[in-house]
């Protein structure tokens, strides 16, 4: 907050000769408005829209019926918005405009209209009336003139409509009696030719009757599903078909077939008690084997005979098992097979009565659609002689039901001080004009200033490495091998995860005053801090910032070229070269500037080496370097970079075939607190 307060004292500050001549412009405009606008009296009138009702009560048969209930309201047609169009109306206001005295003051009637305000009140029966004049007086007659005139115009559109209702043609009504008795005829000769009535009753019973054999259908066919499901059930316990456990339940009542069954019965019995006394080769068991075979032929062939195809029988029934649970199941299978037929038949026969009533009544909807349409002719015939002759007696009741008699709820009053110009509104839209214009000021002049904006950094499309907020004195006062701020940390924790050519990199900026040295030195001592060897190179050989920061006095003019001087833990530092301004150009153009700079490098076995250039647009030299060096890091500063120059310097860094890496934010407003750490990892307060 405090950031952005100074920055609107900073833009204020920097144009407040134009907001004040505009804020001048704007007050005395407002004084002038207010001291030379004419004043303006205003007469106001409330009218009031009395409740009327009739006893109009006509049933006009299928068409409904007419009712009159006075004065209705709704959003479609609201009495008050008619009243309001009435006075405003050019006939009710013309002859005020006639006899007014200021009459040549106004061009056209549509221009004396705007005197005259008309406007219902909400939720309520009554119209608020305002008239202005230049002079109270003048207000008031205005508005009783414009009363008179519309309770004439008023009595104009009743009488009007009185002779129209009482002129209606009476044509009209003779043609719908006519019409009325013709479909009547044709009613009675339809009834008396088809001998058909108004049978409503016999269609419902038709219906009552085919929706109960429907239902009934539904109820036997869900049914008879009922008992072949049972049966099925009772078919697998089994083990054989409806057809099968019949057949089963024949032979148990057979008396011959069970007389064979029981004597094979004894047989085997008799066989039983044998093999307990005998051999199987013994010959009354023999002579027993041979008896039980006769036998179960004698049972096949009489088997056969009574139910041919019988594999599949239960032959075990009859006899002394007579009562055996298992023929209580065939029973009951059998039973809901039966069922289960019957029920199927059932449904069968009533669907075919249904058929039969849908047929009838396919036959009757016919000629009842027939009897309808001419009963209904018939009852709009009616119901249109019935809604004439309402209308007819209507007329003769009232006019007032169109255009009511209005009534004036509160006289013409004026107030005795104008009602215009309106100071408070004169001085609000001052006020507004002036904060508002005072904002378009400092839009327009924004977008002529060329300091650079976050818009420009935008439109750049150059990544921003790092932002380097605005470091407090305390911080900038502390010594280079105490202190490597968060922002700077962060910047060689990106730059280390790049691949750089040869491990090179200029620092550089467009203009001075940017804060190219200060990131420079803090970049290395972070690389440092990361376990880096660093070379920090001065660069700049006109005015050494870099080298007049750590101390080094530049010598005279000499050929002599500085060696690297260790300032920190993994950090070295080579001075400027003292150079005469002449030979700067030569020194870097012909090598001699790459050659001392690739010995230092290989001497000192350099991690990485980063040198603080001079600004691109203050010396040739700078565009030079860059191709020696291949990556730019640039610094801006928002507020202080130029936007033409950084466009400038990068057009030259490009023509020089530098890759410019990315650029640094310098100088933001830093959020939350501020802390830096020494290189032993202990807090030092920013």
């Amino acid at each position: 907050m405090r950031f952005k307060a100074v920055k609107v004292s900073a833009i204020v500050k920097r144009h407040g000769l134009a907001l004040a001549g505009l804020n001048s412009l704007t007050i005395g405009g407002t004084a002038i408005i207010a001291i030379f606008s004419p004043r303006v009296w205003t007469a106001s009138t409330q009218l009031i829209l009395p409740d009327t009702t009739s006893n109009l009560d006509a049933n006009l048969g299928s068409l409904g019926q007419i009712k009159d209930q006075g004065v209705a309201f709704t959003n479609e047609l609201n009495p008050l918005q008619v009243q309001t169009s009435i006075i405003t109306s050019d006939d009710v206001i013309r002859p005020v405009w006639f006899t007014d005295p200021e009459k040549d003051n106004y061009s056209s009637l549509e221009s004396y209209k705007k005197q005259f305000k008309v406007k219902p009140v909400d939720q309520s029966t009554t119209i608020r009336l305002e008239v202005t004049g230049s002079l109270a007086e003048l207000a008031r007659n205005r508005s009783e003139k414009l009363l008179l005139s519309y309770q004439r115009r008023l009595n104009e559109l009743r009488q009007g409509t009185s002779n129209s209702r009482q002129q209606f043609s009476k044509v009209q009504l003779e043609q719908a009696e006519r019409n009325l008795q013709i479909a009547k005829n044709k009613l009675a000769q339809f009834k008396q030719s088809t001998g058909l009535v108004s049978n409503d009753d016999q269609t419902r019973n038709l219906v009552e009757a085919i929706k109960s054999l429907r239902t009934t259908q539904i109820e036997v066919r869900s049914q008879a599903q009922a008992a072949k499901m049972r049966s099925q059930a009772l078919s697998q316990r089994l083990g054989m078909s409806a057809q099968q456990a019949m057949n089963s339940l024949r032979l148990s009542q057979n008396k011959e077939y069970q007389g064979l069954r029981q004597k094979l019965s004894e047989v085997d019995t008799a066989i039983a008690a044998q093999r307990g006394n005998f051999t199987e080769e013994h010959p009354s068991i023999q002579s027993l084997l041979e008896k039980r075979t006769s036998l179960n032929d004698a049972l096949n062939r009489q088997l056969s005979l009574l139910i041919p195809g019988s594999e599949k029988l239960d032959t075990s029934f009859g006899g002394n098992n007579f009562k055996d649970p298992t023929m209580d199941l065939i029973v009951q299978l059998i039973q809901a097979d039966t069922d289960g037929q019957a029920l199927e038949q059932q449904a069968k026969q009533i669907q075919a009565q249904v058929q039969s009533l849908n047929a009838e009544l396919k036959s009757i909807s016919t000629k009842q659609g027939e009897l309808l349409d001419l009963q209904r002719k018939y009852e709009i015939a009616e119901g249109v002689y019935k809604g004439l002759v309402a209308q007819l007696e209507q007329a003769k009741i009232s006019a007032f039901n169109s255009y009511p008699n209005v009534q004036i709820l509160d006289s013409p009053t004026v107030d005795p001080k104008p009602t215009s110009p309106k100071l408070s509104l004169m001085v609000l839209g001052a006020m507004l004009s002036s904060i508002f214009g005072s904002l378009a000021v400092v839009t327009y002049l924004e977008s002529r200033n060329s300091l650079l904006k976050v818009k420009d950094l935008q439109e750049m499309e150059l990544p921003i490495l790092g932002r380097i907020p605005t470091l407090k004195a305390a911080t900038r006062g502390l010594k280079l091998e105490l202190v490597s701020e968060i922002g700077f940390q962060r910047l060689a924790s990106t730059l280390s995860l790049m691949s750089l050519e040869k491990r090179r990199l200029m620092v550089s900026s467009s203009i001075p005053g940017e804060g190219k040295t200060t990131v420079t030195i803090g970049l290395a001592a972070a690389l440092a801090v990361l376990g880096f060897r660093v070379l920090i190179m001065d660069g700049d050989f006109h005015k050494a910032q870099l080298s007049k920061y750590f101390g080094y006095a530049v010598p005279r003019e000499t050929n002599v070229l500085p060696s690297p001087i260790a300032v920190n833990l993994g950090l070295d530092f080579l001075p400027a070269p003292s150079i005469p301004t002449n030979k700067v150009m030569e020194f870097v153009a012909r090598g001699r500037f790459e050659e001392y700079l690739n010995k230092a490098q290989k001497l000192g076995n350099y991690d990485y080496v980063i040198v603080d250039s001079a600004p691109v647009n203050s010396t040739v030299e700078t565009a030079l370097m860059a191709k020696i060096f291949t990556n730019v890091l640039l610094v801006v500063r928002l507020g202080v970079s130029d936007r033409h120059m950084l466009h400038e310097s990068l057009e030259q860094l490009a023509h020089h075939n530098a890759q410019i890496i990315g650029l640094v934010l310098n100088g933001i407003e830093q959020r939350g607190e501020g802390y830096v750490y020494r290189q032993d990892g202990q807090k030092i307060e920013a």
